[in-house]
């Protein structure tokens, strides 16, 4: 118990984390305050290039394992199959009718970057290290769960529109490109690209995350602010049981494929969170006549909040524990 709660305690006081409590607050409050599109969007292309780029060098240095290419097949399967199971919890613990519950789902197969990011930063700034085809690993967890998202929705009576304008979309996700490529470079240049870049992508990393989840944070408090009513109280626990449950399917794939206690703690973080930028995107083409308001609120209000105040150190705990 006193792990646990020195764990939430310095979650809770880390200034990334701090910063993102402000802008939910700030949302809350009604402030004015606001981070130019711009800038958040330049944020968010250094962020994912600066993890790549660090997980390709690691990667580089230490070459192509079998635990690599078992951790990307742990990674394709937990995406796959983790929308079923939100599938199940959802129309056991809400109103939600089958569409809108097949949408919501597959936001729970895929991942949020900004979380793994976040979970990162908190392995480094506690010292400890990770494999760095992690990165990786989250790449190939984007795709599966809308896959799974889809079928659940056209073999329970929905619509689900499979075309070449979806698939193309999926595939060519500006977060994906930018991320698998910023590895690749990391990868082929390794050490000496890294220690080139050092100036740009390590020393101003926290600053930067700082900033952006200070953006988040505004997003996620007004995001709830505005579709508040198609939050019923099953939906609201959902966001925050899903989490737990699917990070025990990371810790027992972690397992599998032998992690460290870093990797073990990222597979977690990654099977526990839920997409709020690539699966929204593919669900409006896909899946137009559910309720955006519900998976959007519910996956960036809900699940991004609980999993970097509470979920993150329940998951560390775990971790470090097995």
């Amino acid at each position: 118990m006193d792990l646990s709660l020195t764990a939430l305690v310095g979650n809770l006081l880390a200034p990334t984390v701090l910063f993102f409590i402000l802008g939910l607050i700030a949302a809350v409050a009604r402030s004015d305050l606001s981070i130019p599109d711009g800038a958040a969007k330049i944020m968010s292309i250094y962020l994912l290039m600066a993890i790549g780029f660090k997980g390709g060098a690691a990667v580089g240095q230490e070459g192509v394992s079998g635990h690599l290419i078992g951790a990307l097949i742990a990674g394709g399967v937990l995406s796959f199959v983790l929308p079923f199971v939100a599938f199940v919890l959802l129309r056991g613990m809400t109103r939600l009718d089958n569409l809108n519950a097949a949408a919501v789902a597959g936001h729970y197969g895929s991942i949020s970057i900004v979380t793994f990011v976040t979970a990162v930063s908190l392995l480094e700034a506690r010292g400890l290290s990770s494999e760095g085809y992690m990165v990786a690993v989250a790449a190939v967890m984007e795709v599966p769960a809308i896959m799974s998202a889809l079928w659940l929705a056209a073999r329970r009576g929905g619509v689900a529109v499979v075309d070449c304008s979806l698939l193309k979309h999926i595939l060519g996700n500006g977060s994906i490109v930018l991320l698998i490529g910023a590895f690749t470079i990391g990868a082929i240049t390794g050490q000496e690209g890294l220690a080139d870049l050092e100036p740009f992508i390590v020393v101003p990393f926290t600053g930067v995350l700082a900033l952006f989840l200070l953006d988040m944070g505004l997003s996620a408090g007004r995001s709830l602010l505005q579709n508040r009513q198609e939050i019923s109280a099953g939906v609201l626990i959902f966001g925050m049981v899903m989490p737990l449950v699917g990070s025990l399917f990371g810790l027992g794939a972690a397992v599998l494929v032998g992690l460290s206690t870093g990797g073990v703690f990222l597979m977690m973080v990654l099977s526990a969170s839920a997409s709020y930028i690539a699966v929204p995107a593919a669900m409006r083409l896909a899946l137009p006549q559910a309720k955006s308001g519900i998976y959007l609120s519910l996956a960036l209000g809900v699940t991004f909040p609980f999993n970097l105040t509470v979920g993150m150190p329940v998951y560390f705990l775990l971790a470090t524990l097995v």
